[in-house]
């Protein structure tokens, strides 16, 4: 009796269990199992435990391998805004990437135009990949997109966890990491610095083309083949300095690069030079010869050098000191429409005797006529000299001065910022002067160039002489 009382306690035990496991099984299939975690980060989602046909359950105990969630595209609009499609999910970002929230469907990113998207494309240098390299492992790439020739972000096919990431490089595709660290955020607000200063820069040259060539380049000279009494700008994408015809010139930050003008004086000879991994050339020029009589008191001006001297010492330290910048955006205005009476270049002889190159134009006109600024900048010296009268220079930034003379009034003070067009002065005949003109020229570095190389035009948009 006892036997048969062990034999029935057994039987309710194997029931028992047998019911329990039948219950676990229903309450399993029935409420399935797992969390979604970190959706955008394709950590894994554990999903409900399916039978064999006809109902059969799986009879080891060994879990189901987990499944994750992939990632079907992304589209990053800038440096912070973007958005990655799973299958059942969005996650989108404001922030680069350092956090992600969900979103019912994929936003309508503010997007530039296709011509405008291909400029952005050209300037920055994107690139294309096929494949990267991540935690020691390659991985095929599904969808990538830089929007620089550093920064990226790429998709992989992958069934397993990395294909739920949006991975990011900063240093052009060398490296890959599957989060924004504060490292990656670091370089991201370096990019989008860079950014903005080659957009302001870029808005400089001519065309996207040549933007592109400029900003991407080591060395790039405007324009690369010029005349004697031209100038040249350089630009090169790193600091340092330029020796020229004798004479070291810093380059100056501006936009995402380093400038600095280099004047090719009437006197340098025609030729090939280096200039870092370019070549200027320079090509020979005719300046013909131009004669004038003037009386013998006017003519005996030039002979007080003591008072030419003590001028030309204000006038250089005016132009000692330039704004390390460039002052203008727009072309450069021709002051007045004058007649003009005599070019650039000319060998003036005074009375019979060789006077000296004249290095600006003169513009005849009549007393009082406007003169305007030929653009943007700061006035360096406004006085009345002995030679050239009532003067102005104006400072353009970067060793760039403009020069008016023999003016019948000054409109203008020492330190005033002036826009281009402003009327600075009136037309005059002050100091060395055979009637009311203009004498108007450049300066680069305390060099005299060529006003023609300016009007309508700016330095970034010079083009090269045939």
């Amino acid at each position: 009796m006892m036997e048969s009382r062990k034999r029935g306690k057994a039987a309710r035990a194997r029931k028992s269990r047998r019911t329990g496991l039948l219950l676990s099984g229903v309450l399993v299939a029935a409420l399935g199992v797992g969390v979604c975690y970190g959706l955008w980060k394709g950590q894994y989602i554990a999903w409900p435990m399916g039978g064999h046909a006809g109902g059969e359950r799986q009879q080891n105990a060994q879990a189901q391998a987990p499944k994750y969630k992939q990632a079907a595209e992304f589209e990053m609009n800038d440096l912070e805004h973007g958005w990655v499609r799973f299958e059942d999910a969005v996650m989108i970002t404001s922030d680069g990437g350092m956090t992600w929230k969900a979103a019912d469907a994929v936003p309508e990113l503010e997007q530039a135009s296709a011509a405008d998207e291909g400029d952005m494309r050209l300037l920055h240098g994107a690139k294309t990949i096929t494949a990267l390299q991540y935690q020691s492992r390659e991985y095929t790439v599904k969808q990538a997109q830089f929007w620089t020739d550093r920064i990226g972000w790429a998709l992989v096919n992958d069934d397993g966890e990395a294909g739920g990431k949006l991975f990011i490089t900063t240093d052009g595709g060398a490296t890959w990491k599957a989060e924004v660290t504060g490292e990656v955020k670091e370089a991201l607000e370096r990019e989008k610095l860079l950014i903005e200063q080659r957009a302001a820069e870029a808005s400089r040259y001519a065309s996207a083309g040549q933007a592109k060539q400029a900003i991407g380049s080591e060395w790039y000279l405007m324009p690369s083949s010029v005349s004697q009494g031209d100038a040249v700008l350089v630009r090169r994408d790193k600091p340092g300095e330029v020796e020229w015809q004798g004479k070291t010139y810093a380059l100056q930050p501006s936009g995402a690069g380093y400038f600095t003008y280099l004047p090719v004086g009437t006197d340098v000879k025609p030729g090939d030079y280096p200039i870092g991994d370019q070549t200027l050339k320079v090509l020979a020029k005719n300046f013909p010869k131009q004669y004038l009589q003037v009386t013998e008191e006017l003519d005996s001006m030039r002979q007080d050098t003591k008072r030419i001297d003590a001028d030309q010492k204000r006038i250089d330290a005016a132009r000692s000191k330039s704004q390390p910048d460039f002052l203008f955006t727009e072309p450069f205005l021709k002051p007045i429409e004058g007649i003009l009476t005599t070019p650039y270049g000319h060998m003036r002889y005074v009375n019979g005797k060789l006077s000296g190159s004249h290095l600006a134009l003169d513009l005849a006109a009549k007393q009082g006529t406007p003169i305007k600024a030929t653009n943007d900048g700061i006035v360096a010296l406004a006085d009345s000299l002995y030679l050239t009268g009532n003067s102005i220079y104006i400072d353009h930034g970067m060793g760039l001065f403009s020069q008016y003379a023999h003016m019948s009034e000054l409109r203008v003070k020492t330190g005033d910022r002036v826009k281009r067009g402003d009327i600075i002065g009136l037309v005059g005949s002050t100091g060395f002067s055979t009637g009311p003109h203009l004498h108007f020229t450049f300066w680069a570095h305390n060099v005299p160039v060529n006003p023609d190389l300016y009007f309508n035009t700016t330095p970034f948009q010079w083009t090269d002489k045939s």
